[in-house]
Parts: structure tokens; C-alpha cells; sequence
């Protein structure tokens, strides 16, 4: 059965219909300036839509919650939960096929990126009896897949853009359907808005993003003029879910409305110039003590089933009792195999730690491991020491502890470097090369390899030399463990057992 969204009116008059199957397997992009009536758009795509799939919406301006008194969907308030507590959301969320609005609003940026990397991992990583089809909705998608690189940290911005590309580029499999809305498409990641099959144009100044809009929809360049005279409320149309040529339609009406309105001219109040002074610039109030504040980290699974019509019960499960020292140790040799199964594979090296996080938490699961998985941030700490060969073991060893407080006074991303420089340091191992430290990196760079090295030496940490064959020579300050020479030059994989 096919279910055809009227999303409002053609050029001509005629019904605009979106094929919501269609869109399930193909995905959308929608552009259009600040004012041209984006967001109008994807109001009444999920109004039209709710009674047919379920949806999510990541809302960084808190548009969208207005959809939950109406609807029914569940809003979360990010800025109350825990990345950990929106990860867990999102797979419940799936689990039981409840339509949520994620409101962003009140974060930072960088908080921002966090937590809907979050949610859309937690979307994303359930097992395959849960893959129910799915709309996810992201408004303001420059912001959590930026072409370039911003103000938040390079960490942020792998997480989020890695969510990002999973939810377009592999989404598709698992049920969950992309719809992506952006003020810039020269702003987005391209990877990701490659992605989408089905396109709508909104109006558009900027000469660069009318020439990627008409390229988008197999315009000549010299029609790309064209978005400039769009009305608000007005799209150009294209794709296998819409049109198999570019259609210009008029959005329709809406039911429900954003919480904060276009604004409108009002008259200015009437005031002397010595009363406004007066109010202006009266003495400010005394700074209060605030108290802290206790960020609550709630079990959404009461509010997800609450949002149901049909509440399942829900039944405590039975306490497990305390494993033991041995139980605990084998756990972590068997998460240690699976890591290192996991950086075995050849571009493991280059991919972002959301997306590597992901995998571990699938075999985790496939082992028998799902109540044992560590958070995100343990994560980064196993994969610093994995990317450097060191096991939980290891790990453990008093001499070694003076290798992670050291490690601890640089940067995060450098630490697996350090480490890996200490370990063949403490084995007497050839001092790793410049593919080698790359690739611990992430990088490709063989000059940004060299650069750490030159960056990690200035911090005292260590001491490099050359001897008159070109080798070098790595000596861990205070520890005095050397490495053996080595040839910075050669070839990664002549590192011998190094690296796993």
C-alpha cells in the first residue's frame, strides 16, 4: 500500500504528494535561508506523516516541542541528561517505537553536538529485531555535520559528525530514514548530503549555494537565479519520493505552530526620557548565591511508556550478584580481544571513536557482553591504551601508572602516541616510525607525526636523537627507558608486533 503526504500544492494547482514509503528508502534534503519557510516545511511533513511511522526530531531551537501536546511525541530535554542517559533513550525509543522530539535548546554548541551524537548513536545501535522504519528529522544540520571545521573541538565534531554520516550513509538498512534541513548547503558536510535521493530548494542569496542547489536538481547554472525569486512557503522539488523532474510547489498549512512566532512591528511604548534613564540605568541587583545544580539523570523508560497508549508493564529484574576478582578479569582480557579485533582492521586507524565505539558495542553484545560495556569516556581511555598495545594488564603495573600520569598532561589525542612511545620504550623495542605514530594519531601525515614528536619533546617528556645512520632514538625523561634505533622512514608494517 502506497501512502501518498499531500505536503501541499504545485505551480499548476495540483496536489504536491510525497510517497512516505519512498521517502523510507531514499531521504531528504531541504535548503532554504533563514525565513523561507524550512521549517514550516518539516512541521507539516511530520504532521502529515505522524499517523504512519514513527519519528524523531533533533530541535536545536526547541521549535518542534509544540509537536508533543498535539501528536503525542515525547520531548527530551537534552540539558537534564547525561550523553550516557540520551544514549539509552534512543534505544529505547526504538525499542518501543515511540515518536520523540530531542530539544537541544539551552546547550552550547559543543553540548549540542554531544548529546545529539548521543542520541542518534543510541537510535542507531539496536539489535536488528528493533530495526522498525523510522523518520529522524535533524533541523539546522550544518551544525552537526560542519563541512569545516569550528569553534567546538575536534572531538565534538568527530562524534557528531560520525552519528551524522552513519545516520545518512548506513541508516537506511536499520530502518531509519535521514531528513536533513539546512540554512547553507555550502555550510554541510558533503558526505553527508550526498546521501539524499529527494531534494527541496527553498529561496537562497548566496551564489555558491544556488550553484550546488541547481547541480542538486540538474539545473543549468544559468537557472540557478531562480532561488533568489522564491516566495516563502515556495520549493523546487526533485526526487524518486516527489518528482522525477524539478516541480516548484507551495508548502500547505499546518496545525500546530513554533513556540516563538515570526516577529511583528509594534509600536514603541511611550516613556520620558528621565523615566527610561531611571529604569535603564538603574543599579544592577545584587548577584544571588546560587545554589548547584543538581543535573538529574532520570530513567526515560517511565516517560517512554507513558507516552504509549497501550503501557507495557514493567517488571524488575532480578539482582545479579557481585562477580568475581576472576569473573572481572576475564571480562577484560575478552573486551581487550575484541578491541584489538576491531584496530586489526585496516582503516581502523582513521575512523572516529563515535564510529569505532559503535562496533565495539555490537560484538560486545554478540559476546555476551551488554550489561558490562563501559561509556563512552572509558571507551577513549582502552582505546589510548589498545592504539599503544597495552592491555588491561599492563595497565595495572605500578612502573606503567607513572606512564598514564604522564600521559594525563597532554593532550587527549596524544596520549595513545605517548603510550606507544613508552611501551617500546619499556620493552626495548625500534623506536616506532613516522607511519606508525601517524597512523596511532589518525592521521595520514607523515610531518604531523613529526610534529607531535617535536610538540611532546618541548613538554619534557621525552628526548629524541638521531645517530649518524638516521636513526632515532627515544628516551622517556625521569624513567630513563630508551627505545631501540629505529628508522623513522620506514614502512608501518615493519614495526613487528608494536602496535597490537
Amino acid at each position: 500500500m502506497t501512502v501518498a503526504i499531500e505536503m501541499g500544492h504545485t505551480s499548476a494547482g495540483a496536489p504536491a504528494n510525497l510517497d512516505l514509503e519512498e521517502l523510507l528508502a531514499t531521504r531528504l534534503l531541504v535548503q532554504g535561508n533563514s525565513g523561507s519557510g524550512k521549517s514550516h516545511l518539516l512541521r507539516r511533513l511530520l504532521e502529515q506523516s505522524a499517523p504512519w511511522v514513527q519519528q524523531t526530531i533533533v530541535d536545536p531551537e526547541g521549535d518542534f516541542v509544540s509537536l508533543g501536546e498535539r501528536y503525542g511525541h515525547l520531548v527530551i530535554d537534552a540539558e537534564e541528561h547525561t550523553e550516557r542517559g540520551l544514549q539509552a533513550a534512543g534505544e529505547r525509543a526504538r525499542i518501543h517505537r515511540v515518536s520523540t522530539v530531542l530539544n537541544l535548546e539551552g546547550l552550547d554548541a559543543e553540548n549540542q553536538m554531544r548529546r545529539a551524537a548521543a542520541f542518534l548513536g543510541g537510535l542507531f545501535e539496536v539489535a536488528r529485531d528493533h530495526w522498525y522504519p523510522m523518520l529522524v528529522v535533524v533541523d539546522e544540520a550544518q551544525l552537526f555535520a560542519p563541512a569545516v571545521a569550528g569553534e567546538v573541538s575536534d572531538e565534538a565534531r568527530k562524534l557528531s559528525l560520525g552519528a551524522m554520516t552513519n545516520l545518512m550513509c548506513r541508516g537506511r538498512k536499520r530502518g531509519l530514514a535521514g531528513i536533513i534541513a539546512t540554512q547553507r548547503l555550502a555550510k554541510l558536510a558533503k558526505n553527508v548530503a550526498a546521501e539524499a535521493s529527494n531534494f527541496l530548494m527553498g529561496r537562497t542569496f548566496l551564489d555558491i549555494d544556488m550553484a550546488r542547489a541547481a547541480d542538486l536538481l540538474g539545473m543549468e547554472r544559468r537557472q540557478a537565479e531562480a532561488f533568489r525569486d522564491l516566495e516563502r512557503g515556495q520549493f523546487m522539488a526533485l526526487g524518486p519520493a516527489l518528482s522525477r523532474r524539478p516541480l516548484g510547489l507551495r508548502i500547505g498549512p499546518t496545525d500546530t505552530s513554533p513556540r516563538n512566532g515570526t516577529p511583528r512591528l509594534m509600536p514603541l511604548p511611550e516613556a520620558a526620557l528621565e523615566d527610561a534613564r531611571a529604569i535603564i540605568l538603574a543599579a544592577p541587583p545584587p548577584d544571588a548565591v546560587r545554589a548547584p545544580r543538581r543535573v538529574a539523570s532520570p530513567d526515560l523508560l517511565e516517560q517512554l511508556m507513558a507516552a504509549k497508549s497501550s503501557p507495557l508493564e514493567i517488571r524488575p529484574e532480578p539482582a545479579e550478584p557481585a562477580p568475581s576478582a576472576e569473573d572481572l578479569a576475564e571480562r577484560r582480557e575478552r573486551m581487550d580481544r575484541i578491541l584489538r579485533a576491531i584496530l586489526a582492521e585496516p582503516d581502523a586507524g582513521f575512523r572516529v571513536i563515535g564510529v569505532l565505539y559503535q562496533e565495539f558495542v555490537v560484538r560486545c553484545r554478540i559476546e555476551g557482553l551488554a550489561s558490562v560495556v563501559p561509556d563512552l569516556q572509558e571507551f577513549r581511555r582502552m582505546l589510548t591504551r589498545a592504539r599503544a598495545g597495552v592491555g588491561s594488564d599492563m595497565a595495572e603495573d605500578d612502573a606503567w601508572r607513572d606512564v598514564s600520569v604522564r600521559a594525563s598532561l597532554l593532550p587527549e589525542d596524544m596520549q595513545g602516541v605517548f603510550m606507544m612511545i613508552a611501551r617500546a620504550a619499556k620493552e626495548g623495542w625500534a623506536c616506532p616510525s613516522d607511519a606508525a605514530i601517524a597512523r596511532a594519531y589518525g592521521s595520514h601525515s607523515m610531518r604531523r607525526a613529526r610534529r607531535l614528536l617535536t610538540y611532546i619533546e618541548e613538554q619534557g617528556l621525552i628526548v629524541c636523537q638521531l645517530d649518524g645512520t638516521g636513526k632515532r632514538t627515544v628516551t622517556l625523561v625521569e624513567l630513563a627507558w630508551a627505545t631501540a634505533p629505529g628508522d623513522p622512514n620506514a614502512e608501518e608494517a615493519e614495526q613487528g608486533s608494536l602496535a597490537l
